[in-house]
């Protein structure tokens, strides 16, 4: 939850009915671990929120990012209905909670709060006090230069700090019904507050917890907020969400069966995904997959930006009509693209690397999100041609071969990479055109055009066995060492190792058994049209192997052999498991389906019901039968992320692809290029350093691609008669020459480099000459 407003640099979210991360002052620093109430009569019975009571999350509002949380005794003597928002201009969270007894129970109630802060993204290093302003004694926490302060409207009956697991708040209500040792301090360790509240002569309290850079800033800002009535809040909270969210561009009341509310609420998912501090940043969930199961040297987690992530999210806003934030967060891009024109795998929200993968599609999704917003007319006076440029320049240098595929867990030539690669340079094209730069924007689309030929190539087997009858099908990834200039690229008898295996789970397969959707990306951006024979053949595989019937709908695991994901026995993921069902994936299916001209309105509903709790898509669900004991229920969110900005963008964007009637990721150049218009080309084979081919048909060009400028030396057969030619200079940071060969000749063609600066390669290269 968060308010829509700038000023408050606040998020906070919910798991097992109660409060868990808050993070402030950027979307990518949690400083609290959990805030959840503690009921005792004091002296037979103990309760904690997360593990004993019944939880519910009730609709609070279409668009506002508030909660309503029900927890309710299972013995039905009361129940505690919790309303959660931030205040609408300041950096604190604010819970409204009202104590329900039954008629049937009239026995004594205590209630305690118990908040642990986890300051500056650590819960070791915390001091905690008990501290005194303007006549009230409230509890306060701090780490470095961040403080964090807590009170309710009431000064509490109790307060104490302490260090969990033995001082804290929990160890002493849980066995003495009652905060029995109350201390001042705790000190440089990881601790707990706790406070008892004052309910007498009322069922209702309010709590705040601010945060600032000084004591007295997180003080004065609690008891401001604290000094205005809840119910002003919300009614701002609610005001705010409306006016962003009143206008949009799809009729999702009519498409969906949930009256649109999971589309507006997605709506209002993604803006909120966004940083207000680094506007344009937008991560890829605020959940912490296994949070509770994770320890503070685990940093990073979905609370960082992935460029793919963020275009997707963009890309899902873009689809609702606005037209602002994914340009905010186009130029956030652009800002940090690297030199060379790469991006990192994923970052802080201040642009620091985290991890130092480098996945082709993540240098695509730009180009792509400048394009879209190109043709929307929405790029207004910022120009995304450098950014377009660098990063058109870096696929060609780097790939094919991406050191990361979309999972993140392999390197080779992967279908979901390429199809993004092939459409970003083409659009790469229509930019360069546009500014009557032919040279570099033919040079872009050949190089598409070859990635486009070789796809089947590179990734469909012709002696699958998954499915017997279907020989023929696209596999997940052809293996490929990024440092190897020569790797193999027909997968059959190509050996794939799988990460996330546990210990004696064996890890290598053929790679041509390894199957995932990805190569629905192809249809997706109109590189294939929809109901293409091997793309039909290869979905019948995938429906085969990784499709799961849940309660729901259907839903599909991302590969065979997964092991990221919950273990057999419903436990956390802790380095290995075995992977679920992603809801994404249906979104993606249905996508296909509209493409191939099917109906696709039952999976948008799938998707629909796969939200809960407060209309949240979690990125997998649960896949087998249910395991009470684990809180895990056969197509129902799992531990992973919830919610994942992914699947709700996915989701919206598919309402808006089923309101137009076609995809709406489809780019058009693309389609027309290679579906509606496909031009006879001429046949072209590419050596780069980090491709060296050693052969190829007689009849092609030869282009030899270099990052820097060169002058190629050259000769067909032996170095008789060898020539210089001068290298062509495109835009986009490649210079290359063209090598024509004639069918029927025999002779290799061998050659070197003579660089700028005088030297020379000082050694040979040769690409022998093979029938076609």
């Amino acid at each position: 939850m968060t308010a829509y407003s700038t000023q408050s640099r606040i998020w906070a979210t919910t798991a097992a009915g109660i409060v868990t991360e808050v993070y402030y002052p950027t979307i990518d620093r949690p400083q609290v671990r959990d805030l959840q109430l503690l009921v005792t009569d004091g002296a037979t019975f103990f309760h904690d929120e997360r593990d004993y009571l019944r939880t519910e999350v009730l609709e609070f509002e279409a668009h506002a990012l508030g909660l309503t949380v029900s927890n309710v005794d299972p013995e039905g003597r009361y129940r505690i209905v919790k309303d959660l928002i931030t205040d609408p201009h300041q950096p604190c969270l604010l819970m409204r909670a009202r104590i329900e007894r039954s008629e049937s129970y009239t026995g004594p109630l205590r209630v305690f709060a118990l908040l642990a802060p986890h300051l500056e993204v650590g819960g070791w290093g915390n001091d905690g006090y008990v501290a005194s302003r303007a006549g009230r004694e409230f509890l306060v926490a701090r780490k470095s230069s961040t403080w964090l302060a807590f009170a309710e409207e009431r000064p509490f009956l109790k307060r104490s700090c302490g260090y969990v697991g033995a001082t804290d708040g929990w160890q002493e209500i849980s066995k003495r019904f009652e905060l029995a040792t109350e201390f001042d301090c705790a000190e440089n360790g990881n601790i707990a507050l706790a406070a008892e509240l004052d309910l007498r002569g009322r069922t209702e309290v309010v709590l705040g917890v601010a945060f600032g850079d000084h004591l007295h800033h997180a003080t004065s800002t609690l008891f401001q907020c604290l000094g205005v009535s809840f119910e002003h809040h919300k009614d701002r909270f609610i005001d705010q969400w409306h006016r962003a969210c009143k206008e949009h561009s799809v009729p999702a009341e009519r498409l969906s069966k949930d009256g649109g509310k999971l589309y507006h609420r997605s709506r209002s998912y993604l803006i909120a995904h966004e940083d207000k501090t680094y506007p344009g940043a937008l991560i890829a969930s605020l959940s912490i997959p296994w949070g509770e199961d994770k320890g503070d040297e685990e940093l990073g987690g979905y609370h960082l930006v992935w460029t793919r992530d963020l275009v997707n999210s963009a890309t899902g806003l873009l689809a609702t009509g606005d037209t602002w934030t994914p340009l905010r967060a186009l130029i956030y891009l652009a800002c940090l693209q690297r030199g060379d024109g790469g991006f990192p795998q994923n970052s802080w929200i201040d642009g620091d690397p985290y991890w130092t993968g480098v996945q082709l599609d993540e240098v695509a999704f730009p180009i792509l999100l400048a394009h879209r917003l190109h043709e929307a007319g929405a790029l207004r006076e910022f120009d995304p041609y450098p950014l377009v440029l660098a990063a058109a320049g870096y696929l060609v240098r780097s790939g094919p071969v991406t050191h990361q595929e979309r999972w993140e867990e392999a390197s080779g030539y992967s279908p979901s990479t390429l199809a993004a690669v092939i459409a970003a340079l083409v659009c790469a094209a229509v930019f360069a055109r546009a500014r009557d730069d032919e040279e570099t924007a033919s040079f872009l689309e050949e190089h598409a055009d070859f990635l486009e030929s070789r796809v089947e190539q590179w990734t469909v087997t012709h002696r699958g066995t998954l499915v017997p009858e279907i020989p023929r099908h696209y596999i997940r990834i052809l293996p490929a060492d990024p440092g190897d200039p020569s790797p193999p690229e027909r997968p059959d008898g190509v050996t794939l190792h799988l990460k996330n295996k546990g210990p004696g789970e064996r890890s290598e397969f053929a790679a041509k058994e390894i199957v995932d959707a990805g190569f629905l990306e192809l249809v997706r951006y109109g590189i294939r049209k929809g109901g293409d024979p091997l793309v039909e053949d290869s979905l019948a595989v995938i429906d085969r192997v990784l499709k799961v019937e849940t309660p729901y709908g259907p839903c599909w695991r991302r590969y065979n052999e997964d092991g990221y994901g919950e273990r057999q026995d419903g436990s956390p993921f802790r380095g290995w498991g075995k992977g679920r069902a992603w809801p994404l994936l249906t979104g993606e299916r249905a996508h296909y389906e509209l493409a191939a001209g099917r109906d696709a309105r039952a999976l948008l509903h799938t998707l629909e019901d796969f939200a809960h709790l407060g209309r949240l898509i979690p990125e997998q669900v649960w896949d087998e039968p249910d395991l009470p004991e684990r809180g895990l229920q056969f197509g129902r969110a799992t531990g992973g992320a919830m919610p994942l900005m992914w699947a709700h963008a996915e989701y919206v964007k598919l309402v808006r692809s089923l309101a137009d009637g076609r995809v709406f990721d489809r780019v058009p150049a693309v389609f027309d290029r290679y579906v509606t218009r496909p031009k006879r080309r001429r046949p072209l084979e590419v050596w780069k350093f980090n491709r060296q081919v050693r052969s190829m048909r007689a009849g092609e060009t030869l282009r030899i691609i270099a990052p820097a400028p060169f002058t190629l030396r050259w000769a067909k057969g032996d170095w008789s008669g060898a020539r210089n030619t001068p290298c062509r200079r495109t835009a986009a940071r490649a210079w290359y020459v063209d090598v024509e060969t004639k069918s029927g000749e025999r002779a290799p063609v061998r050659f070197t480099f003579g660089w700028e600066d005088g030297r020379w390669e000082g050694r040979d290269f040769e690409v022998a000459l093979e029938s076609g």
